[in-house]
Formats: structure tokens, C-alpha cells, sequence
């Protein structure tokens, strides 16, 4: 047998006896279907929730996004994971109580491709000790750089 199908072989081998290890994991907290159904329009913060319990995420600058989220994937040996299920519930308040509640599923997801570009910086060829040791002595908190009184 040569060297080729050995390799061959062995690879294949190693392949099919890591085949069998098949794992789902389920990551998020999406409520129950009972619960997510008494969350109406109108209704407070603190009243979801004490329904539904805290959200996977908040987002917003004013807290305003809240997001309940969950996911099944399914990971095969080494490869890759695959998604295999995706639940999202995203609940937009108003002055404090719901305005808007929307359910997202797997097929309403996008793929973003991730852009290389690079951003400039001011200076890209500063040196190790102005980098890291360029502003000592810089900063007075008690305005010892000044000679003016206010």
C-alpha cells in the first residue's frame, strides 16, 4: 500500500470516528410563547418585566431597544457550527411603556460581510516611548501650568 493511501485512509478513519459526536447547544432566554402573548402596547417597563424577565440585550443610548433572543446550533466534531434556529422579540419603549414589539426568526437574518479597510491615524509612525510615556508631565489637575489667578 502506498504512502498516499495511507494517508487516505488514516484521515478518513480519523474523520468517521469524530462523526458521531453531535452536540446542540441553545443559547438565550426567550420567554415562553404564554408569556410573550400578555405584552401589549401601552404597557410599562417594570410590567414586562416582571412577565418576561430581563432581556438578553438592552440597546439604545436611553435604554429604549430591549431584545430577547435565542438560538439553537448544532456542532458536528470540529466543524464549523451550523444554525439551526434563531427566535428574537425586540421591544421599543416610549416615554417608559411599549411602542412597538416585533418578532424576527433565522430567515429574516443578513450575512455582513466585515470591511478590511483601515482608518488613518494622525501620526501611524510614532515611536514606542512618545506613544506610551509621551504625555507624562502633561496633565496639571491643580493648573501648576499657569501663572494667570482667576
Amino acid at each position: 500500500m502506498s504512502i498516499r493511501k495511507m494517508f487516505f485512509l488514516s484521515v478518513v478513519l480519523v474523520c468517521t470516528a469524530c462523526s458521531s459526536d453531535i452536540f446542540l447547544k441553545h443559547n438565550g432566554n426567550m420567554p415562553e410563547e404564554s408569556k410573550v402573548e400578555k405584552i401589549a402596547i401601552g404597557q410599562t417597563k417594570e410590567s414586562v418585566q416582571d412577565i418576561l424577565g430581563n432581556p438578553s440585550s438592552v440597546t439604545g443610548l436611553s435604554n429604549d431597544h430591549w431584545i430577547y433572543m435565542s438560538s439553537t446550533q448544532k456542532k458536528v466534531a470540529f466543524l464549523r457550527p451550523e444554525e439551526l434556529d434563531r427566535e428574537i422579540l425586540a421591544l421599543t419603549f416610549d416615554n417608559g411603556k411599549v411602542s412597538k414589539i416585533e418578532r424576527f426568526n433565522l430567515q429574516d437574518g443578513n450575512n455582513i460581510k466585515i470591511d478590511d479597510d483601515e482608518t488613518q491615524t494622525a501620526n501611524p509612525n510614532i515611536g514606542f516611548f512618545r506613544k506610551y510615556f509621551g504625555g507624562v508631565g502633561q496633565y496639571m489637575p491643580f493648573g501648576g501650568g499657569s501663572d494667570k489667578e482667576l
